[in-house]
């Protein structure tokens, strides 16, 4: 009984001990500093609080080269939505069709006011190349995407040696007479604009199949039923970019380097050596002629061919 009650006693003094040490320890770590861990968690910052991403707000009096857009009617208001959504958070390409606009905007502009095309259709060559000199994966070249054949047929000489689909001026000319052509063969822009992506044949085609003959009742392939739609949200968004969140100065754009033209009728053997007369190298050449598509002309036929010339003084090439 005795050792009983001295073991109780022992284990008593022990809790008690235990207890008043646990005390004292959480007192203790109640008085630390948080530790690093906790300090970041309760300091990270979220994405969000500095971006915001919204829908996007359609403007209510859309419309392409001055033909109304049926924005009431729920299916065509999705796709509208669609082409604001993709060209607006598209930032980089964005910011890029800005920049390339203000260098060649200049160049297509007279041209189509000349033959009396809405200055809409501008922003159809950026929807098809982005202002790149591309080739798409059915052999359409050039900011305006033309075939070989429809170049061919339209007067641009196109070979291996010289392809004009490459020359701004002269396709966007032609691109000007083939819309034109469209235009009164439909009796609108929109229907003209559409057949320039998939074809005639396509759009008759489809027109035949479906008994409608307006661009917005006419079910089409994925590509051209979008293509009216980006085209009127890139023009939107280049002609309004402050409002969809784009701040470029005038000092970000892309500048037109000013050229003179130098006539030529006889063959060229070597336009390295040719460019050196000028004082430019065969890169800075070629970049004011991509039309030029070997290092040297042919020209067997004695054809007079204009080439331009940078101005003196804006480019640095090593000598």
């Amino acid at each position: 009984m005795k050792f009983l009650k001295t073991t109780l006693m022992f284990l008593g003094v022990l809790f008690i001990a235990s207890t008043l040490i646990f005390s004292v320890q959480q007192g203790h770590l109640s008085s630390v500093p948080a530790t690093s861990e906790s300090t970041d968690q309760n300091t990270d910052k979220s994405v969000a609080d500095e971006y915001r991403i919204t829908a996007i707000d359609i403007p209510e009096d859309l419309n392409f080269a001055g033909e109304p857009v049926p924005q009431k009617d729920p299916e065509i208001l999705e796709r509208i939505d669609r082409e604001f959504l993709v060209n607006t958070y598209w930032q980089s390409n964005a910011v890029l069709l800005m920049k390339r606009a203000n260098k060649y905007f200049p160049v297509i502009e007279p041209i189509l006011a000349k033959n009396g095309i809405p200055e809409d259709f501008k922003y159809l060559a950026v929807a098809e190349s982005g202002l790149q000199n591309v080739v798409s994966p059915a052999g359409a070249a050039g900011f305006w995407q033309i075939m070989k054949g429809t170049g061919k047929e339209y007067g641009l000489e196109v070979n291996s040696n010289v392809d004009e689909r490459y020359h701004l001026a002269m396709a966007t000319q032609v691109a000007c007479d083939y819309l034109k052509k469209n235009k009164e063969r439909y009796g609108n822009w929109t229907l003209a604009a559409a057949s320039y992506n998939a074809g005639a044949g396509a759009i008759n085609k489809y027109m035949g199949i479906q008994q409608a003959s307006d661009y917005y009742d006419l079910l089409l392939g994925d590509e051209t039923g979008r293509y009216v739609f980006r085209i009127m949200a890139i023009k939107e968004i280049l002609s309004n970019p402050e409002k969809y969140g784009f701040e470029l100065g005038k000092k970000d754009l892309y500048e037109t380097v000013p050229t003179f033209t130098v006539s030529i009728d006889t063959p060229v053997e070597d336009f390295a050596s040719f460019a050196m007369n000028y004082e430019i190298n065969y890169k800075i050449l070629k970049r004011h002629n991509p039309w030029l598509r070997e290092p040297h002309l042919n020209n067997a036929s004695g054809k007079k061919y204009s080439i331009e010339i940078p101005n003196k003084g804006y480019y640095s090439t090593a000598r």
